[in-house]
């Protein structure tokens, strides 16, 4: 479980302890709400994604800890550490942007699979989440580099939903649009920079502007825990015939058949 110290990855680590997984919940630094879950069935290993060895690193933490990995689920994205988003236009991101997004969204992700597919091969299967975005089914000019890299990781799922479906493991995508998370809430974060550029109180912007700008369906930002419920099922044997699949859970904001 990567990104697992906030947001959507702290909800999906919870869902999956409260059904009974030994989760290793990998994230650059432990938060105090990761802390209290702490217990026999959590392991928290402090990684930096951007480090080419670290989804590896995690990988093997699991197979040490708990003898092997049934479930993968790849959460962490966003923002690289040390980046602000939103950017309000194509040309705000520079070539170093562009690789820093790639290689938190997409490569960090990338670096797991590859990990983790022989160790559950070796178990005769498992589940593998990637966790996307709208923005890779929605084009805008709003924060290109990230659309640009969770499209790439749609293709990425589908592909090795391809390959290793009939060798027992599963891939599939869930795709939130926007979520009330540390990229909103934090100082500085996307409600700042959005109440800065409309005139409005961070707020406001989270509670009315920015559901309005988007034409959210429902009127208000998601829940962690509601993305989490649709990683849990996917990677459950629940959904043992669902793989391939891409899971929209944006608040009504895509309109597209």
């Amino acid at each position: 479980m990567t990104g697992a110290s906030k947001g959507i990855g702290l909800a999906v680590t919870a869902a999956l302890l409260a059904e009974g997984a030994r989760v290793v919940a990998a994230s650059r630094k432990q938060s105090p709400e990761l802390e209290r879950l702490a217990g026999n069935n959590l392991l928290h290993v402090p990684v930096d994604l951007m480090d080419p060895d670290a989804p590896g690193e995690v990988v093997a933490a699991a197979v040490r800890a708990f003898g092997g990995l049934d479930i993968l689920v790849n959460n962490a994205g966003g923002p690289p550490p040390g980046e602000t988003l939103p950017r309000f236009s194509f040309l705000d991101a520079d070539d170093t942007a562009w690789r820093e997004m790639f290689e938190f969204n997409l490569f960090s992700a990338v670096r797991a699979v590859r990990a983790a597919v022989p160790v559950m091969l070796e178990r005769g299967g498992g589940s593998i989440v990637n966790v996307s975005s709208v923005h890779a089914r929605q084009g805008t000019a709003i924060n290109v580099d990230y659309g640009a890299a969770k499209a790439a990781m749609n293709s990425f799922g589908k592909s090795l939903s391809e390959e290793f479906g009939p060798q027992g493991i599963r891939v599939n995508t869930v795709s939130p649009g926007p979520v009330r998370t540390a990229w909103w809430t934090d100082e500085g974060g996307a409600a700042d920079v959005l109440a800065a550029k409309v005139g409005a109180d961070r707020d406001a912007v989270m509670d009315t502007v920015a559901p309005e700008m988007m034409n959210l369906v429902t009127g208000r930002l998601a829940d962690p825990r509601e993305i989490a419920d649709v990683v849990v099922l996917l990677a459950s044997p629940r959904s043992a015939s669902t793989t391939g699949s891409d899971f929209v859970v944006d608040s009504g904001w895509l309109k597209a058949v």
